[in-house]
């Protein structure tokens, strides 16, 4: 079998605490809401997400 893609379904902004969720329907990103208020962070800012070059996009098959 060939190995796997997998994609981050959650991220987050290491700068401004922006954090976004993979909505499959809409095929993109949203904000995520915790405790009723979204999590926006700054609108002033130039997000670095959390996904960088350890994230392994490939798995191995089971």
């Amino acid at each position: 079998m060939e190995p796997q893609l997998r994609r981050p379904t959650r991220r987050a902004c290491e700068r401004c605490g922006r954090v976004e969720r993979w909505d499959e329907d809409a095929t993109t990103w949203v904000v995520t809401s915790e405790d009723g208020d979204k999590l926006v962070g700054s609108p002033y800012c130039i997000h670095e997400w959390d996904i960088n070059g350890r994230f392994a996009p490939f798995e191995e098959p089971a």
